[in-house]
């Protein structure tokens, strides 16, 4: 393509939040902007790539960029990469809107723009050392987000969260400096995802490969026993900080499983696949079962991404085309319903002046929106039919049945233990009589004394049992896209599988696993010449 549409699409908001960082009292409208072009670009960018046609990448950028290492600049998207590039765009947008009020706007904004813009290089590079660059860059904006704009202990959660992805990112880093050995042993050194995939790279090379590779993205994704950062960064981040990692960040991980761990290290995924797919596995239910137990409502929501990120693994794992593509559709769904739980979470502790469940009750009497709202989320997380997220798990446990009958025992069971968490979680907060505190403001009209309300998710330190007002436009405008699309996808899923299965199918096919999954015969002609 002539026209560098993805350079223009990352570089937007990489600038946009260069001047909101200086914008003074015209950040909010300066980072806004920013992020709708972006938006536009982005669908400018979905458009033209269901225009195309052809197996491999669209909308290509090639440019020689380190020739001594065979590295490039090199951008482009295929049926997995447009598809969270269409997440992404639509998600910065909303936390935008749902931060609007908040303190530090003009810092908050910035950083959660410069994230979007490395997030969105790491979904289109085509070149594994450009990947790895962006994948290290985006650790910066997260750390801050987390740090300087998180609750009380934000600071530790912060320095965890870099220690543990740092630490993934180093081991990947030999992972990629020997796919630059590999190929330049090949002939001609190169980085670029197309000539690593032809390369002919020996078992045993394939499989240290894969697990430098494998380890960095178990714990971006984040899946047992590498996940002990989430939880805490969940509780002490803001929510719409949460979003930006959970349901953006994250998906790194397993878009990298698919990219690279699949796409170019086919033999060493076969040979990983029994004991990657006990780690999700374990991820499903032990997430599901602390999460049960957890009484900070913010910490819940972190941990069953724990297990969400089980099943996205788990069908990636399968090796199948119907567990890809449902893993693909899982990544769209869970940001969806996750990011409505999250910010949901947060106006409604805004409200409260608390994150513990046990603190809250009969909230539904008070904000009747607020209450279903959260609900849908929540019902959509724990998948139930009808929402998004009941179609990508029905996908992932086919094929975890097709994998092994124990391994689809087991992802049903997390299902079950997600319909737990989430009606109890809802159960103690929302009915009942009214009772715990209630944080004052929260609502359109602001405070009581007239002050600006505090940040989503926040906790203010007045505590006295005034009234609590439910959702705002504003608010619900956040929230209304969002549970829009969990209905809509969920009935109509076949849009998001049509981008994404060409993609998948090839994978799969570069894996070369035989499928022993059910089969329908073709009855035989027995049709003579005669016509009997």
């Amino acid at each position: 393509m002539s026209f560098p549409l993805l350079t223009l699409l990352w570089v937007v908001p990489f600038v946009a939040a260069l001047a909101t960082a200086f914008a003074g009292a015209r950040a909010r409208a300066v980072a806004m902007g920013g992020a709708l072009l972006t938006l536009v670009l982005g669908v400018v960018a979905v458009a033209a790539y269901n225009s195309g046609d052809g197996e491999g990448f669209r909308l290509t950028e090639t440019h020689e960029w380190i020739g001594a290492f065979g590295v490039h600049y090199a951008l482009g998207l295929d049926g997995l990469g447009v598809l969270l590039v269409a997440l992404t765009v639509v998600l910065v947008p909303i936390v935008l809107l749902a931060s609007w009020r908040d303190t530090d706007r003009a810092g908050f904004f910035a950083w959660a723009l410069a994230l979007e813009a490395f997030s969105l290089v790491v979904f289109c590079a085509t070149d594994v050392f450009l990947f790895y660059v962006f994948f290290e860059a985006t650790l910066v904006p997260a750390y801050f987000l987390i740090g300087s704009y998180g609750r009380s202990g934000s600071g530790a959660a912060a320095l965890k969260f870099l220690m543990y992805q740092l630490g993934g990112g180093l081991v990947m880093l030999a992972s990629v400096i020997g796919l630059y050995v590999v190929s330049a042993n090949a002939g001609s050194p190169s980085y670029l995802i197309d000539d690593l995939a032809a390369l002919d790279i020996s078992e045993t090379t394939q499989r240290w490969l894969f697990i430098g590779f494998f380890i960095a993205f178990a714990v971006k994704a984040p899946i047992f026993p590498l996940h002990t950062w989430l939880a805490d960064t969940t509780e002490k981040a803001t929510p719409p900080t949460s979003v930006l990692l959970v349901c953006i960040l994250d998906k790194i991980g397993t878009f990298g499983m698919l990219r690279f761990c699949l796409g170019l290290l086919p033999d060493a995924s076969a040979w990983a696949t029994p004991v990657v797919v006990v780690l999700a596995l374990i991820s499903i239910v032990y997430g599901a079962f602390l999460a049960i137990g957890q009484d900070d409502l913010l910490r819940l929501i972190g941990l069953t991404s724990l297990s969400h990120f089980g099943f996205i693994t788990l069908g990636i794992f399968t090796l199948t085309p119907e567990g890809g593509s449902g893993s693909v559709l899982y990544m769209v769904n869970h940001g969806v319903a996750t990011a409505a739980l999250f910010l949901a979470a947060g106006f409604l502790i805004q409200r409260r002046g608390t994150s513990l469940i046990s603190e809250m009750t009969g909230v539904e009497s008070r904000a009747p929106i607020l209450a279903g709202l959260f609900l849908v989320a929540g019902l959509a997380t724990a998948g139930l039919p009808g929402l998004s997220q009941f179609v990508s798990e029905i996908m992932v446990m086919i094929s975890a049945f097709d994998y092994h009958w124990l391994a689809g025992v087991v992802s049903v069971t997390g299902i079950v233990l997600a319909a737990i968490y989430v009606l109890w979680a809802y159960q103690r907060i929302f009915t009942g009589p009214w009772g715990g505190r209630a944080a004052g403001g929260g609502g359109p009209a602001g405070q009581a004394d007239g002050t600006s309300p505090p940040g989503i998710g926040a906790e203010p330190a007045s505590a006295e049992p005034v009234a609590v007002n439910d959702l705002g436009r504003r608010e619900i405008g956040v929230l209304a896209p969002l549970t829009l699309a969990l209905v809509l996808f969920g009935f109509l899923p076949g849009p998001l599988l049509d981008v994404v299965n060409p993609t998948v199918d090839q994978l799969i096919e570069h894996v070369g696993v035989e499928q022993d999954g059910p089969t329908v015969a073709i009855a035989e002609d027995t049709t003579t010449e005669e016509g009997h």
